[in-house]
């Protein structure tokens, strides 16, 4: 037969303590819990770290409003543009394209003034620039004007570095594609 159990009666919550198992906490003493029993101890805390945050804050409005320098008061100097010098016509030659197609083109190296004209630079130079630039395009991309006028920019760029800016533009004077 099982056994029967039963609970007669449960201890009360807080029922062990002295005085009846009260559970709201007894009155403070004026000045207990806090150092020295002094009141305001927050609001100390609370002046010690806003303070150096706010003279932080201060110091660097200062800076960028008054001591900082403005960037429009910066003055750039900017060198003349070049002057255009002598035309250095070359030679056209020929420029394999993909596809067994060929490209004939002529260029003219439009220089600086300050290049002499006794000491024309040589034209070598630029032509094997444009042949790297030209081989291997398609007749259908070197006859675009969009895709031709951009190589054409790409070209005199490429010409104003290697020359070391004597060369300010470039012109075609023969462009045929076969």
């Amino acid at each position: 037969m099982p056994i029967e159990q039963r609970v007669i009666a449960q201890p009360k919550i807080g029922g062990g303590k002295i005085g009846g198992g009260s559970s709201t906490p007894p009155p403070e003493e004026p000045g207990a819990g806090k150092k020295g029993g002094k009141k305001g101890g927050g609001k100390k805390k609370l002046l010690l770290i806003i303070g150096p945050v706010l003279l932080i804050a201060v110091a660097a409005a200062v800076y960028f409003l008054v001591l900082a320098p403005k960037s429009g008061s910066t003055e750039v100097v900017e060198e003349p543009a070049p002057s255009p010098g002598v035309v250095l016509v070359i030679d056209p030659i020929s420029v394999n394209l993909a596809e067994g197609h060929y490209l004939r083109i002529g260029l003219a190296l439009q220089l600086t003034d300050e290049v002499p004209e006794e000491e024309e630079p040589d034209g070598s130079k630029a032509l094997d620039a444009a042949i790297t630039l030209f081989s291997g395009h398609t007749v259908a991309e070197v006859s675009d004007p969009a895709t031709r006028e951009s190589m054409r920019a790409e070209l005199e760029t490429t010409l104003e570095e290697i020359y070391d800016g004597e060369v300010m533009g470039v012109y075609f004077t023969n462009f045929v594609t076969q």
